[in-house]
């Protein structure tokens, strides 16, 4: 969630780090559940693609100010759809029901994140502590042919269901402590989901999630400033409180997040990113009428980066994208992201080699 930016070279103009999404929250398709879709209803926690370059690299300390424009544009077969329709009280779950039916969402939202980084190191490490939140608007379709019966009766008939939200998501506070030697810089994060966001357990589009969910994990950036090359993964898990509206509570969550860029200049970078999300263990709770419902899909995309002095403090402006596939009991599609991030640059450490993007 927290995008950090660190710059080091001779006059604080070197290679700064791109904002890392302090995570934490959990996100858009993830914080969205209107937008990317699992778990219950196909609607996740977690918002893959939140981690991505530098995430792992420490930022100077003081306030942080980190947002992103994102917009996804996904589609289900059958399964989503049907468990849509239960979970919104469509069906008799008793019922025997053959729905051959898609399910399509366009989601966009506004994320706003501030941040504070301690100068006081905590176990050796930069302790920074955030909180996210987010805007949105969103509207979701399901349109099928959907065969009951209870024997010896059956019905067919054409559902076709629309629904549109728009308001504020959930909150979502997080904490990461960072590590820094060499090219090599280590993170751990942790975050969670407090459920206030726009939710309607009979709605087909929401921009809350409609239950609480603790997530942590670690994080590696690898940053050669000489050559200007850069490697950052990140991985976590999310556990799910169950949802009180529905008695359904999602299984553990898996993501990892990554991202690898080339410095073309001290300012311009450009390069790819990616995800894998997958369930790793099934729903669960007295409303869980579909199964273990495990999810999963892959993302994969270009990115482009750009740092520019702003005062005192360093700007941040990145656009990248992300093709989704291997998709299992989840929308799929595609998402683009636009961020933008401001912070303090990091200490200038001495310098014993001139980077390449310098010459």
């Amino acid at each position: 969630m927290n995008h950090n930016l660190a710059c080091r070279s001779k006059e604080q103009r070197g290679l700064r780090s791109a904002p890392l999404l302090a995570l934490a929250i959990g996100t858009a398709a993830s914080l969205i559940p209107g937008a990317a879709l699992a778990d219950e209803g196909g609607v996740s926690f977690w918002l893959p693609g939140l981690y991505g370059t530098l995430s792992a690299v420490p930022t100077g300390p003081g306030w942080s100010y980190f947002s992103f424009l994102y917009n996804t544009n996904v589609h289900a077969g059958a399964d989503v759809a049907t468990a849509r329709e239960i979970t919104i009280g469509r069906f008799n779950p008793t019922l025997n029901i053959n729905l051959n039916a898609s399910l399509s969402n366009d989601t966009a939202i506004m994320w706003i994140n501030p941040s504070y980084a301690f100068a006081s190191p905590v176990l050796g490490g930069q302790l920074l502590l955030g909180m996210g939140g987010f805007v949105g608007v969103g509207h979701t379709s399901l349109t099928g042919t959907v065969t009951a019966s209870i024997p010896p009766f059956t019905f067919v008939r054409s559902d076709s269901l629309s629904d549109s939200v728009a308001g504020n998501g959930d909150l979502y506070p997080q904490a990461t402590l960072k590590w820094h030697q060499g090219n090599d810089n280590f993170m751990i994060y942790g975050t969670g989901d407090i459920p206030v966001g726009t939710y309607s357990s009979s709605s087909l589009a929401n921009l809350g999630i409609g239950h609480g969910a603790v997530d942590g994990g670690a994080g590696y950036t690898y940053l050669d400033e000489t050559k200007g090359h850069e490697f950052t993964a990140v991985g976590g898990f999310t556990y799910n409180l169950i949802n009180t509206s529905t008695n359904y509570q999602n299984g553990v969550d898996f993501h990892l997040d990554w991202g690898a860029s080339q410095y073309l200049s001290k300012q311009l970078f450009i390069g790819v990113v990616g995800y894998l999300y997958d369930q790793v263990s099934a729903d669960s709770g007295s409303g869980d009428r579909v199964g273990a419902f495990e999810s999963r899909v892959v993302g994969v995309g270009p990115q482009l980066g750009y740092l520019f002095p702003l005062g005192d403090m360093q700007g941040y402006l990145n656009l990248k994208g992300y093709g989704e596939f291997d998709a299992q009991h989840r929308p799929s599609g595609f998402n683009v992201w636009l961020t933008f991030a401001i912070s303090p640059p990091a200490p200038t450490p001495p310098m014993t080699k001139t980077p390449m993007y310098h010459k």
